[in-house]
């Protein structure tokens, strides 16, 4: 489709190229913004995920409590037990052994519990992503072609990978680590409470100069991890880009110029990660430093008041207190590691989001269409059937992509029911574009369309393309079965239809010689067919929905012409009695046409039919004879 490549490039020279939708995300900070994010990702939980959640904080707080416990339970080893044992004649260690029972019995409810918790948070994210991935399809489903032709596949295809499964990282593992984190915080801070108030300030100060830090780096690192996110979406469009034509790389032994290409954004993908990764994995080296330079100072102190016996401190008590204060900056030392996961996670979910957010198409549309008897009716909103007939007409046709150059420019232009119109014109001229207004994947900007009289925007988008078929110049097969490919046409065709329809594009033959016939595999990309035979079942494909109108988009400019002739038949078959708009490079294959229309710079610069425009040795007689006089 020459004009969608020409629109294409021109959206790249505007700075629409590869890349550009990341570039779109704005700067993610640990600030309102990532707030608002995160309160999007939990939207997505409901119902049984929100019953699911709640079961398993009560199951960290079981947790954090047997944490807690086996920590103190080392200050009652040494106060309660050990020491009145010291001495003693005839030591009685069946209340040591109970309580290391105790405590047995706890540490195996803990592991029972850990193992119920991350069976459910599993559960949890994986609804969850599941959640989101559907929102993201069905929402794409709906989005207007020039969104797509505006972005490259790859760096869409990136916010289904490396962005979603960033966001699961952030699901199933750092939230329950922060969350449980937390929990444990809290309650070792209680405990902590009860043993020394004074030894507790000491590990506040630490707390604090540790949040501080994690602010610092985790903002710092959050800048580039959204910067990450925006290049490695620009490297697999660009890889997506050079595996779909490695044969043109191959041919012109492109592959070093392809190699540097890779080189250049690969390496600003190395530099923008090793900057986040820098600063994000400095934190933990960072917290671990602190925690045991806490350790030490608390040792000290701590030493200090049991030998003096202050505060009612003792030896098993300071042993218990060492051990909760290790426990407690242990979960805050790990949520701030954490902090790298959150930012990727909210840097792919602001592109998540932004996919999400984009406009669906708007349809306005009341009219619907009806098929009766084999026949295809206009059904108003009052419930009146008109008998559809495939009268098109362009009445003083407008049109930008960019909205400041026109592509066409009073294009005046009608099909009757039945006719062949064909446009011919040099690459760029505006003919594809005509047949992208006429099924609505873009909207005129000024004048209007008219299908039998309805103006189409008053057509609902779905109806009037179903009663539109398209065979275009590349084939799009999609993997499964040959019956499944042309049964896209119409899912509910019946098996007699499918092999009618291909009997029809001539591709009945071919279909039979096929290991399991219509039952052949093949993959999405049709490799194991030839370029003609793809041609065909498209062909088969657009014939079994039996649209009452037709649009051939240069179906057989690159395939040789015993092909073009089989692939003729075909859509000389399947024109019959259908109003038809042609788009051929080939001139010989719209000699026959009611109508051909030239087309240069936007727009009709001749009309009539063949014999006509010979006759005027205009810019159709220049096509057709190489003459330019």
């Amino acid at each position: 489709m020459s004009d969608d490549r020409t629109r294409k490039k021109s959206n790249e020279e505007q700075g629409r190229g590869p890349g550009t939708m990341a570039a779109a995300h704005g700067k993610i900070r640990l600030d309102k913004n990532s707030v608002k994010l995160f309160a999007r990702l939990m939207s997505f939980m409901k119902g049984r995920e929100l019953a699911m959640l709640a079961v398993s904080m009560a199951l960290m707080i079981v947790t954090a409590l047997v944490s807690v416990r086996s920590s103190t339970f080392t200050g009652s080893i040494i106060d309660d037990y050990i020491k009145p044992l010291i001495g003693s004649a005839d030591p009685d260690l069946g209340p040591l052994l109970k309580a290391i029972m105790f405590m047995g019995c706890l540490y195996v409810i803990s592991i029972i519990v850990n193992f119920l918790l991350n069976r459910i948070l599993v559960d949890v994210s994986n609804n969850v992503l599941k959640k989101i991935r559907i929102t993201l399809f069905r929402h794409m489903q709906k989005l207007p072609i020039k969104y797509f032709d505006n972005r490259p596949y790859g760096d869409v295809m990136s916010i289904y990978t490396n962005d979603v499964d960033n966001i699961r990282e952030l699901m199933g593992n750092a939230l329950p680590n922060m969350f449980s984190s937390m929990i444990t915080v809290i309650t070792i801070f209680i405990a902590m409470v009860r043993i020394s108030l004074a030894l507790t300030g000491v590990v506040i100060a630490t707390v604090v100069v540790m949040y501080l830090i994690t602010i610092f780096l985790g903002g710092a690192s959050a800048k580039y991890f959204s910067l990450r996110q925006k290049s490695l979406g620009q490297m697999n469009a660009y890889a997506e880009e050079l595996l779909n034509g490695i044969k043109v790389v191959k041919v012109f032994c492109h592959e070093e110029q392809a190699k540097a290409g890779f080189d250049v954004r690969n390496e600003d993908l190395f530099v923008k990660t090793a900057k986040a990764n820098r600063l994000a994995n400095a934190l933990m080296p960072v917290m671990v430093n602190i925690g045991n330079l806490q350790y030490v100072v608390l040792a000290m102190v701590g030493g200090a008041m049991a030998v003096s016996g202050s505060a009612g401190m003792t030896l098993g008590k300071l042993a218990a207190f060492l051990l909760l204060s290790r426990n407690f900056t242990r979960p805050v030392s790990m949520i701030s590691q954490q902090i790298n996961t959150v930012v990727m996670a909210l840097a792919g979910a602001g592109r998540v989001f932004e996919l999400i957010d984009e406009k669906p198409e708007v349809d306005e549309g009341k009219v619907t269409l009806v098929r009766e008897d084999g026949k295809y009716f206009w059904k108003s909103p009052d419930g009146t059937l008109t008998e559809l007939k495939g009268d098109i007409r362009m009445h003083k046709v407008d049109f930008s992509y960019t909205g400041d150059k026109l592509v066409l420019e009073d294009i005046d232009l009608f099909a009757k029911p039945g006719q062949k119109i064909a446009f011919v014109g040099s690459t760029g001229a505006g003919k594809t574009t005509i047949t992208n207004l006429i099924n609505r994947f873009y909207d005129v900007a000024d004048g209007g369309v008219t299908y039998d009289g309805i103006n189409i925007n008053d057509i609902k988008k779905d109806d009037l393309r179903r009663s539109l078929g398209m065979v275009l110049q590349e084939t799009n097969l999609f993997t499964g079965t040959i019956a499944d490919n042309i049964r896209f046409g119409r899912p509910d065709a019946t098996d007699e239809e499918v092999i009618a329809a291909a009997k029809l594009a001539n591709a009945h033959d071919f279909i039979e010689k096929l290991p399991e016939g219509y039952d052949t595999v093949i993959n999405g990309t049709g490799s194991q067919l030839s370029q003609g035979q793809c041609q065909l079942l498209s062909i088969a494909r657009c014939a079994v929905a039996d649209p009452p109108v037709m649009i051939l988009d240069e179906a057989t400019s690159s395939v040789d012409t015993r092909t073009e002739v089989l692939i003729q038949r075909g859509m000389d078959a399947l024109m019959h009695g259908r109003t038809t708009f042609v788009i051929a490079h080939r001139l010989s294959t719209v000699m026959n046409s009611n109508a051909i229309l030239v087309l240069e710079k936007g727009r009709i610069i001749e009309r009539g039919d063949h014999n006509d425009l010979l006759a005027q040795k205009g810019k159709y007689y220049q096509l057709y004879t190489g003459k330019t006089e």
